[in-house]
Formats: C-alpha cells, sequence, structure tokens
C-alpha cells in the first residue's frame, strides 16, 4: 500500500517532537550532573555549591520547550514544501493477520 504525507498538523508534530526531546534532555541532563560532580570533586572547594544535578530537571525542560518550537516550525515548512513536492510518498507493508474492525454503538 502507497501512502503520501501531505499534510503534518503542526500542534501534534510539535507534542511529540516535544517528548522526544525532554526524553533526550535527561539523558543529556543525567550525563551533564555526572560530569560535573566529577569534575567539581576534583577541583579545589572553592565554596559554590555544585548545581550539576539541577541539569536533570533544566534540561528536560529546556529541550522540551525548544523542541516544542521547532517541531512546530519544522511541521509548517514540512507542509509548505509538501505543497510544493507533493510530500514524502512512503510504502507500507500489512505484517501478521488483518486487524478485525469493530463498530462500538453508544446510545444516549
Amino acid at each position: 500500500m502507497r501512502v503520501r504525507i501531505s499534510n503534518i498538523n503542526p500542534v501534534q508534530f510539535a507534542i511529540v517532537y516535544a517528548v522526544l526531546a525532554a526524553i533526550f534532555g535527561l539523558i543529556a541532563g543525567v550525563i551533564f550532573a555526572i560530569a560535573s560532580t566529577a569534575a567539581g570533586s576534583m577541583a579545589s572547594s572553592s565554596g559554590f555549591p555544585n548545581f550539576g544535578w539541577l541539569s536533570i530537571i533544566i534540561f528536560p525542560i529546556f529541550y522540551a520547550v525548544a523542541g516544542f518550537v521547532g517541531g512546530i516550525i519544522e511541521a509548517l515548512i514540512y507542509n509548505l514544501v509538501a505543497g510544493w513536492t507533493g510530500g514524502i510518498e512512503m510504502t507500507l507493508t500489512q505484517v501478521g493477520s488483518p486487524l478485525s474492525t469493530t463498530t462500538v454503538v453508544t446510545t444516549p
């Protein structure tokens, strides 16, 4: 089955992008915190507190905000370019048995 992505919902894309960026921010924050603690323990005591572990909170928030803004911009630019080029074409292959569809009827 061939499908074409001709339009991306910018807000939905930005939310997904922000969550992914926050995960990367958490990883970067942990690495920075460990490196900062190691560097702080090697340096002479300067009397200043080590805020390296605070990066575990700050980095994911910063990355998520930057990812959200970047995601909206990227989706809007994609939609513009997709209008010119037709979008990205993909081939999807169904794996396994086809899913059965069920209809749920609710009454008020």
